[in-house]
This record gives C-alpha cells, structure tokens and sequence, in this order.
C-alpha cells in the first residue's frame, strides 16, 4: 500500500509521545490516533492498574498496532524525555503530575479538568478538591483551536475541553460574540453516548440498565456547566442526558435573541462566517446526526429561528471520544507544535 508520509518520515524525526493512562476510552482512542499519524511516534503507554497487561487484550481493536505491547507505569523521568505528552487522568492525578513535567517535556496535553476553569475558587463545588497550583492554570492554553489557534502556538500546557462543552461553545459562541442572541437564559440539552462516562462497571452503565432507557443526570448543577459558561461568555443552563449508544454527542441549545428582527439566515450566515475556514467544522442546514460524526474529528451544525415562540436554536453534533476529547487533544498538539493541524485526524464519519 502507497504511504503518502514516507517521504515526510525520511526528513523529519518522529516526534516521542507518551499517553498515560492510556487503559481508558480517551486512552483507546489517542493510541487509535497515533497509529495513523504522520510525525508521532508512541513510546510509553502508562495504566498503572493494568502494568504488564497486553494493550491487545484491553484493546482487541488495536491489535494489529500493538501486538505484543504491554502498559508500563508512569516513570516520571521518562515522560519528561518526550516531546509530547497525553494525560488521560482523573483530575487530581494530573494536578499532581503536570507540575513535574511542564517545563521538561515539550508539551503536555491534560484531558482532565484540572487546568480548565480559569476561576479556581470552582473547583470544590464541582470537582471536589482545592486546586493547588493557581499559577498553572494561568500558564495552560484551552485547547480548541477553533478559538485559541494563535494561543496555542508553542503551548507547553494545554487543558482539553470538555466533551459536551466542545459541543456547546462551538454551537454557542459565534453567536454570543457576535450580539445575536443573548448571554442570559441559554439552555443547552445534550445527549452523550456512555463512553462519555469513561470506563466504568457500576450498575448505572451496564447494559441492562442503559439498553433501551435514556435519563438525564447532573441536574443543575453539571461539572461542565462554568467551563461552558467561561468559553461562550454567557449564563446557562445545561441539561445533560445519557443514551444507549457507544459514541457520540448531539447538543440542542436554545437562545432568546437580542433583536426583534433577527433571521435565521442572518443566523446561519453568523455561523458560517466563524467556521468559514475551519477544517473539522461543517455549517450547513441538514439536520445533524450523531452517526455521522462517529470516529471522526468533524462537527456538524445547523440553527434555526422558530417563529412562533422567537427562539434560536442551534444543533450540533460530534463524537465525545474525538472532537470532544482525544481527537480535539491531538488538533490542539498539532498546532502548538507546529505540524499540520489535519495531521492524523479524519474529517469523515464512519458510517454506516
């Protein structure tokens, strides 16, 4: 088969990737991204409850890539030699590891929360830990190129967004910044597939349970709830709800508009004008589909003014593994060092 990089792989080093805590969903996926990758090449793949373990047997899906790979465990030493460092971590854990690696490794990609939210005094009410490194998070780049491409140039540290909240900002935000809709009383009412939980065993997300049932959960009071009002620049409210499907997320956000006369063409164009020249994202009038972003690191939006009642409403599909996690972790890599920003990531869904 042709290799259209080999002539890229014979000039260029291969830059050296870490993914840690890579037994997860977000982990599965990262390594799924670097297989393909033209300029990354995976040296250590961490999971500290699975040390020794076949990468294959926790993975069957990457056993071609990885036939025979083990997970080692985290070396801090080592990590601090790689160029590029993926943590899939629960947040506490990579506030007390990024410390040790942001000044030595070239760049560290969290897709935890730790470094997200700009106002640290929310980390006990949502997150449940004081966070002890304040001058961090002023250090750490938000990694959604869509908005902080310039920002992200160089990055040494950059905090992920959150699944749904990659959703919602690029649904919501365009249009916040512009004055069409009104920064109070938006209302996001999201569905995520249940590896948006991560891997998990209790009862909740077995399959008797979620097999044909839908439920709503962190009612009020979602952890993702400051980071997406931090990102759109708006109050809301944000419904989240978990489905019987393995990937995907479809975000339905409601706004008030600021002007009486708004059309949704003025909308649509609003939209287009933002993602114009974005390579991942599609502004387009079809109705958006969860499966049709599926594997993919494309996101897929419509909007609408409804007559009647005088709301926007605006529609965004993407896959919660990808675009909302290691797909969106692995653009925000790609441009802080300085490889093409499409590198490794596909614009196509894989369906059916």
């Amino acid at each position: 088969m042709l290799d259209e990089y080999a002539p890229y792989r014979m000039i260029m080093r291969m830059l050296r990737t870490a993914v840690v805590g890579a037994s997860g969903f977000t982990g599965a996926e990262l390594l799924r991204i670097i297989d393909v990758h033209p300029e990354l090449s995976l040296e250590v793949a961490t999971a500290d409850a699975s040390v020794g373990a076949l990468i294959s047997e926790i993975h069957p899906a990457l056993a071609v890539a990885h036939h025979g790979a083990v997970f080692s465990s985290v070396d801090v030493e080592t990590l601090a030699e790689m160029d590029l460092v993926f943590l899939c971590l629960p947040h506490e854990a990579s506030l007390e590891l990024v410390p040790q690696l942001i000044d030595r490794a070239r760049c560290v990609v969290d897709l935890s929360a730790a470094f997200r939210l700009r106002d640290i005094s929310a980390y006990p009410s949502y997150y449940g830990f004081e966070h002890s490194h304040p001058e961090l998070v002023e250090r750490a780049v938000y990694g959604l190129p869509e908005v902080y491409r310039a920002e992200l140039a160089g990055a040494r540290l950059i905090a992920t967004p959150g699944c749904y909240v990659t959703a919602a900002v690029l649904a919501l935000r365009p249009l916040v910044s512009a004055g069409l809709i009104a920064d109070r009383g938006i209302i996001v009412d999201a569905a995520s597939g249940v590896t948006g939980a991560g891997r998990r065993s209790e009862h909740a997300y077995s399959f008797t349970t979620i097999d044909e049932s839908m439920t709503a959960y962190g009612l009020v009071n979602h952890r993702h709830t400051p980071e997406m009002e931090q990102e759109i620049g708006a109050e809301l409210l944000f419904t989240p709800h978990l489905v019987p499907m393995k990937r995907g997320i479809l975000a339905t956000c409601y706004a008030e508009p600021v002007a009486d006369d708004l059309s949704e063409e003025s909308v649509l164009e609003a939209l287009h004008e933002a993602y114009r020249d974005e390579p991942f994202v599609i502004v387009d009038r079809a109705i958006p589909a969860t499966g049709s972003t599926a594997g993919s690191n494309a996101v897929h939006i419509t909007a609408r003014l409804d007559p009647r009642t005088g709301r926007v409403i605006v529609v965004s599909a993407i896959d919660n593994l990808t675009k909302g996690a290691s797909g969106g972790a692995v653009q925000a890599a790609n441009v802080a060092l300085g490889i093409p920003e499409t590198a490794g990531l596909s614009r196509i869904g894989v369906a059916p």
